[in-house]
């Protein structure tokens, strides 16, 4: 409830009540679900001492809570924020904006001019929408530069953060990281944005955050165009996901004649190329640092030349630029000789390789011929010669050694000797021995018996059958003494 005696205070009609309040959406906050506590005539305006709904809410996690600090009438005649007292449309003070629009303020000062006026207002605001803005403000012009300039496009909710905790500052500080105020040093109390007051910034006047973006409006870069006239492109920048080609055609088409348009989705940028050189630098006038779509500030850049990519100079003849020598640094190293540049391991060639490059080209080197290893006669052995005996695990024939001494004592005076075939079929009458078993021990052969061809098997044992194979497992009747 009011607790000045104010006029306003016996006049309950003219006490606003409302249902939501009038916020921008750095304010408000990222959370969704929000909460808020009204309380119903809770306090007097700032501006016109009338009292007001206040509203009350935390906007985030570690943030402070905040409140409502002027009424909707104020707000509305002024379009900004009921609690940072900003500009809805731009987020600028009421002084950059009035200034960038001509604005001319005419807001009574005194107590009495302003019930008037304000009530007046007020009565004006009903007929209208509850979104609308009133007064100046609702009659002014279209944006101009200087506000497409400085306009902010995205919520800075650093500006919600807690104040700085006093008794930190001072060292007295005990809660610790429970406490709901920033642990840290605070600024210089010289900085003029370190005074700044609630009147001074609704009425524009003395504001330091005014001064401040003035300031830097004035020491924003111009984009020069470029010298090379065949230049008609622009690079369009920070397009997003959302912004096509159709809404670039849209806002472009104004400035001239385009010639195409090319969206790199992956790098969320555009080029559009103009017709004409002097609709390019209209439009590169008009959009630089102002262009807003889509709520993205977009970057306005001239393209590259699209001609030639060497350099001009006409004693090159490759097109490569030559460029000056970068003192001191060493030059360049002195090129190879002619007969090194494809030897690039640096190998000493040989001599029949050199005498060959050196002879005509359709001279061509003659492969080189290996001879063959000596053949070894395959055949019979003369009459009277006994091939060598069998191998040691064979007993000889009989009378097989006294013809190997003949044939020894024969051949003693041959010049030639001959040599015999490793694998030679045995004598007549000599059986070759079988090869040894190719199975473990304990397991029969896996070809059938027979009489000429035993079953290999370990002496002392018999047939061996496998698990699967035992009669009595493969449902065959056993001979019991019942059945004897």
């Amino acid at each position: 409830m009011a607790t000045s005696k104010s006029t306003s205070t016996y006049n309950r009609q003219n006490w606003e009540d409302a249902e939501f309040p009038i916020l921008c959406q750095t304010c408000l906050g990222d959370n969704p679900y929000i909460r808020m506590t009204k309380d119903k005539y809770g306090k007097e305006c700032k501006i016109c001492s009338r009292p007001f709904t206040v509203f009350r809410w935390c906007p985030g996690a570690r943030m402070r809570f905040k409140k409502t600090e002027v009424c909707q009438t104020c707000s509305r005649l002024k379009n900004v924020c009921q609690t940072c007292l900003l500009d809805l449309e731009y987020g600028l003070p009421i002084q950059v904006r009035d200034a960038a629009l001509r604005i001319k303020d005419d807001l009574p000062r005194s107590e009495v001019n302003k019930e008037y006026y304000i009530q007046n207002m007020d009565r004006e605001g009903g007929k209208l929408d509850a979104t609308t803005p009133t007064g100046a403000v609702g009659k002014s012009q279209a944006a101009s530069d200087l506000l497409m300039k400085l306009a902010r496009t995205s919520p800075y909710y650093k500006r919600n953060r807690p104040h700085i905790c006093s008794f930190w500052v001072k060292g007295e500080c005990k809660r610790g990281e429970e406490c709901p105020y920033r642990h840290e040093k605070p600024t210089d109390p010289d900085d003029p944005l370190a005074d700044q007051n609630i009147k001074d910034r609704y009425y524009g006047t003395n504001d330091p955050v005014a001064d401040k973006l003035m300031r830097r409006a004035d020491q924003m870069p111009k984009l020069e165009p470029p010298e090379d006239r065949s230049i008609t492109t622009l690079y369009i920048g920070n397009l997003g996901e959302k912004l096509g080609e159709k809404e670039l055609r849209d806002h472009f088409y104004q400035y001239g004649e385009i010639r195409a348009i090319t969206v790199v989705s992956r790098q969320q940028c555009a080029f559009v190329q103009f017709t004409q050189r002097q609709a390019a630098e209209i439009a590169a006038e008009r959009t630089f640092n102002k262009l807003i779509l889509g709520g993205r500030r977009l970057t306005i850049k001239w393209g590259r030349s699209q001609g030639r990519q060497g350099g001009e100079g006409g004693d090159n003849s490759d097109g490569e630029e030559m460029l000056e020598p970068v003192p001191g640094l060493p030059g360049t190293l002195p090129p190879p000789p002619t007969d090194m540049r494809n030897n690039f391991f640096n190998l000493a060639a040989p001599a029949a390789a050199a005498a060959a490059a050196a002879s005509s080209s359709d001279a061509m080197m003659q492969p080189m011929m290996i001879p063959p290893p000596p053949m070894v006669p395959m055949g019979r052995p003369p009459p009277g010669i006994v091939p060598p005996g069998p191998p040691p695990l064979m007993r000889p024939p009989p009378g097989a050694a006294a013809a190997a001494a003949a044939a020894a004592v024969a051949g003693a005076g041959a010049t030639t000797p001959f040599y015999f075939p490793q694998v030679m079929r045995p004598p007549p009458g000599v059986r070759p021995p079988h090869p040894p078993p190719m199975f473990p021990p304990g397991t029969s052969p896996m070809y059938p018996r027979s009489v000429t061809n035993p079953p290999l098997a370990p002496p002392g044992t018999g047939t061996i059958h496998y698990p699967s194979q035992d009669p009595s497992r493969m449902g065959t009747a056993q001979l019991g003494g019942k059945d004897q």
